[in-house]
């Protein structure tokens, strides 16, 4: 049983402290404007190709491979990889971009064709998880996607659960071109407007591609602590 806690004499201490420092207790805290941003300027001229180009070639680096395809395509792109990974079942977000690109189609197919399917419901709780730790993919959607470092950043929510990007072995991330953007810059502006408007993650996942450690004598190892491949399918969403 956690022990509660009661803070005495709070207002006195900080009043304290303010008289000290010879200004008056501030009861908020106001974001500094500051004169110099380099961070902004970064990159912020590069045109969407460039964007596309900068995440392949950083993805390479991180032992990543792209693909790309249109919405139309999607399906068929996937059925490949499945094909090629041998892989025999699949998790994936509950997210409303599965009817936008045509995926409950695919999903059926798969089904068809032997595999075994779920997709993530918070009704049945931890057989999600139990389910994800079996699966050979793992599948979710970039909600922002940074060139830069060729990383997605992962917005959960009830049907978006970290566990479908982390626990099986190859997570399948697919990146809408509209969610590209320059760097972690944009990044932070954007979930500075999602709180803005009440619309707060209950966890942000920034992922840059599969799972790396070399704490050991910088020895890569991959694999350790997530999945041993990610595939970034970069769909033309315009």
């Amino acid at each position: 049983m956690r022990a509660s806690t009661n803070i005495h004499h709070k207002d006195s201490f900080l009043d304290n402290i303010a008289k000290q420092l010879g200004r008056p207790r501030r009861t908020q805290i106001e974001q500094p404007v500051w004169k110099n941003q380099p961070q902004l300027d970064l990159l912020k001229d590069v045109t969407e190709n460039q964007l596309i180009e900068l995440l392949k070639e950083q993805a390479e680096k991180i032992h990543t491979e792209v693909v790309f395809a249109s919405i139309e395509t999607l399906p068929s792109v996937l059925d490949r990889i499945l094909e090629h990974l041998q892989s025999k079942s699949i998790v994936s977000w509950d997210d409303k971009r599965l009817e936008e690109f045509g995926l409950p189609l695919f999903f059926e197919g798969a089904i068809f064709k032997g595999l075994d399917v779920h997709i993530w419901d918070p009704a049945i709780g931890q057989k999600n998880i139990e389910f994800a730790e079996k699966a050979d993919i793992g599948i979710t959607f970039s909600d922002i996607t940074l060139a830069e470092s060729a990383s997605v950043v992962l917005l959960s929510d009830k049907g978006k659960a970290r566990s479908v990007s982390l626990l099986p072995k190859i997570h399948v991330a697919i990146i809408p071109k509209s969610s590209i953007v320059p760097r972690m810059t944009q990044a932070m502006q954007h979930i500075k407007r999602l709180e803005e408007q009440g619309r707060k993650p209950s966890c942000i996942n920034i992922i840059s591609g599969p799972s790396n450690s070399a704490d050991i004598e910088m020895n890569l190892v991959v694999g350790v602590h997530g999945p041993l491949k990610a595939i970034y399918i970069i769909i033309d969403d315009a």
